[in-house]
């Protein structure tokens, strides 16, 4: 994203340091090299969009683990409730620890997976906040490149009509 915003900064630095244009507010650039900042910007911009397929990625295999790990637990106190099984007084208490370890593993699991998921939402609208606000500045510049050149073509239009009118 810095990388983005230092062309940007590039750019506006272009548009302050050139040469103005007589008995107007504007400037002379050079065209071919505001096109290749504008390139620049185009080839780092997929970069970004990677980080944040990536964070979708990451917050997804974190929720798949979290569930295989969920599922383990939940798996281990069924094991262990099946092997504690008899007909006597210890049934009883092997039924009753059994249910209360699946209620803690449903338990645990449940707030595993709330954690990840917080996590990934958190990443993901911190990733979303970024491209909005690197939208915005991209979209500000390229309306400040527009009316530069919108200005700069009616600058030229008039110095045109004031040779004609010379002649």
């Amino acid at each position: 994203m810095d990388s983005v915003l230092q062309l940007l900064d590039e750019l506006e630095e272009i548009l302050d340091s050139s040469r103005a244009v007589p008995f107007s507010n504007k400037v002379s650039v050079d065209k071919e090299e505001i096109y290749d900042i504008i390139s620049e910007i185009r080839m780092k911009l997929p970069n970004e969009l990677k980080q944040s397929k990536w964070v979708i990625e990451e917050r997804n295999k974190i929720l798949i683990d979290a569930q295989k790990e969920a599922d383990e637990i939940v798996k281990n106190a069924e094991d262990r409730m099946v092997r504690m099984i008899d007909e006597n007084e210890v049934t009883k208490k092997a039924y009753e620890q059994a249910a209360a370890i699946i209620d803690s593993a449903k338990k645990t699991s449940k707030e595993m997976r709330l954690g990840a998921m917080e996590y990934a939402e958190g990443i993901l609208g911190d990733a979303e906040g970024k491209l909005k606000e690197l939208k915005a500045v991209v979209y500000s510049e390229s309306i400040k490149t527009d009316d530069y050149f919108a200005q700069t073509l009616n600058v030229l239009a008039e110095n045109i009509q004031e040779l004609r009118m010379g002649k």
